[in-house]
């Protein structure tokens, strides 16, 4: 990835085109950002995703991982405190991989 598409992934929502009117977050909704691998910058919308959901993790399709149009794998750590509900960036899901 270079610089470019790197500034076009900071503070963007997963899901929301790169020139879309407002990519960013908005208020009053609740979001994990995604640290390291092909999605490193974004941020995930869970709002209403109960605290267990939290924890499983997810498995993202992008067309920038190892297998384009597969999915990169996001968990959060084991020892990270379960985030309490409510807006703003309230925890954070780490990479761990790609599968196809």
């Amino acid at each position: 990835m270079n610089a470019d598409d790197e500034q076009l992934l900071r503070g963007r929502v997963y899901g929301h085109d790169h020139d879309a009117p407002n990519p960013g977050p908005l208020p009053h909704q609740t979001y994990a950002a995604l640290v390291g691998g092909p999605l490193d910058g974004l941020l995930l919308d869970i709002t209403g995703w109960r605290p267990e959901e939290i924890g499983d993790g997810v498995a993202l399709m992008t067309k920038r991982g190892r297998w384009p149009g597969g999915r990169a794998l996001y968990d959060p750590l084991p020892d990270a405190p379960r985030p309490a509900a409510g807006p703003g960036v309230v925890c954070r899901f780490h990479y761990s991989g790609d599968t196809p």
